[in-house]
């Protein structure tokens, strides 16, 4: 896993840079959350009545990541990492018997192949499409923006609820 030390912020360049920078950020983030734990406290499901554990949120965005940036705006058809169970329900957040050190594999191999295809997007016009419904790239970036701050902030209170670190 990586260092505490998070990929900086472009505060004047252009909208790629500056989206860009913003998501590798909040993915760093992530990182510093799980850095550190056992695999124990990864899996741990530590804000009740939430079942929640940062492992759960690893998983999770590797395949929002997946669906966004491989599925949507590539255009391929990659299946999920975590697939459903019989019961219908995606599995991502089933971790009591799941490997981490793969789980991280998964994200990180996710993540490399989104930064893939944003480099090779010829603008952030490009455009991809999910059902009847058209996505530019730039409005994926921005969602992914989002979707990683959402869930940073439920790391933040899983971090702190398993050994009491906080900070950003």
């Amino acid at each position: 896993m990586k260092s505490e030390q998070r990929t900086p912020a472009v505060l004047d360049g252009d909208e790629r840079a500056t989206l860009t920078s913003l998501l590798e950020r909040q993915r760093d983030t992530l990182m510093m959350k799980c850095a550190g734990l056992t695999d124990e406290q990864l899996r741990r499901r530590a804000v009740t009545p939430s079942g929640l554990s940062l492992l759960g949120l690893v998983r999770h965005l590797a395949e929002v990541e997946r669906g966004w940036f491989r599925n949507v705006v590539g255009g391929e058809d990659v299946r999920g990492y975590f697939p459903r169970n019989e019961a219908g329900e995606w599995t991502e957040f089933h971790v009591d018997d799941a490997d981490v050190a793969g789980s991280f594999r998964i994200w990180q191999d996710t993540c490399a192949r989104s930064r893939a295809v944003v480099e090779a997007a010829g603008s952030l016009d490009v455009r991809g499409r999910y059902e009847d419904q058209e996505y530019s790239l730039r409005y994926v970036l921005a969602h992914m923006i989002e979707e990683y701050a959402r869930h940073n902030g439920h790391a933040d209170l899983l971090r702190e609820a398993l050994d009491g670190a906080t900070g950003e």
